[in-house]
């Protein structure tokens, strides 16, 4: 059978895997010893959890193959593997034909998936269970992958930008794990490096797709008055500090506070 590229996944490793809490010193307790026995194991968690680079570092050589496709590539590849890391494990449509496939060539498999699966699935399958916890679960975790998502993003831009910026004030978004808190890095170094006329021109396209009612003008303008009260907030902590520094009536500002502060958190 010639097998097709598609199911295939192009792993980049863009984090290792970063152990600093308990549960992930754990984690790559177990990973460690998988690393020495020829056993297979499940690896379970939330999207952006740490799964396919913890998989990885266990079968640094294999294939990751993602089970969320047709049934024949998957089983094709494991006919062709001595180990497979095996992505979507819960997707697969018929566990007893991917059960004998493996059987019969032997295959070492490390498995994840993002939802519990069934307990005979589980004993039939796999001989150890890791799992790993939100992002938001791990603290000491969140701070060095965010240095090492900054390492990365100033490798692709350049540094000189980075002196300027300290991790330990950013606001990480933790909705997506990594992929969340590796966006919000991405996103600071951005900013941080754009110029006033960058600011502009990033604005102008962003509106460019909002315009077209009879009251954009008046509609849009929370996108200049939300980020300027907010800073306000950070830099001078009060609204008296704020009316004086931005030249304002203070009747004036408290009414666009109450205007913004539901909707957009103002406090």
């Amino acid at each position: 059978m010639n097998i097709t590229k598609k199911m295939v996944v192009d792993v980049v490793d863009h984090t290792s895997y970063i152990a600093k809490s308990r549960a992930s010193l754990e984690a790559l307790k177990s990973a460690n010893l998988l690393k020495s026995l020829n056993l297979s194991a499940l690896i379970l968690g939330e999207s952006g959890t740490g799964k396919q680079t913890l998989a990885k570092f266990i079968l640094p050589e294999a294939n990751i193959v993602d089970a969320d496709g047709d049934i024949q590539e998957l089983l094709a590849f494991i006919d062709i593997s001595d180990t497979l890391i095996i992505k979507n494990f819960d997707k697969i449509n018929n566990y007893p034909k991917v059960k004998s496939a493996i059987e019969l060539n032997n295959t070492r498999v490390i498995a994840t998936s993002k939802v519990e699966l069934s307990e005979k699935v589980s004993d039939d399958f796999f001989s150890l269970k890791i799992t790993l916890s939100p992002l938001s679960q791990r603290e000491e975790d969140i701070l060095p992958l965010a240095q090492k998502f900054f390492e990365e993003v100033s490798g692709f831009f350049g540094n000189e930008n980075s002196n300027d910026i300290s991790l330990k004030d950013l606001n990480f978004d933790l909705s997506n794990n990594c992929y969340s808190l590796r966006k919000s890095v991405y996103l600071k170094y951005l900013v941080n490096s754009l110029s006033e006329e960058g600011v502009m021109d990033v604005m102008e396209e962003f509106l460019l797709k909002k315009l077209g009612g009879r009251n954009d003008y008046r509609e849009q303008l929370y996108l200049f008055d939300v980020p300027m009260l907010r800073s306000g907030f950070k830099k001078f902590h009060s609204q008296l500090n704020m009316s004086e520094k931005f030249g304002l009536n203070r009747n004036t500002l408290r009414k666009k506070i109450n205007d913004y502060k539901d909707k957009y958190k103002l406090n």
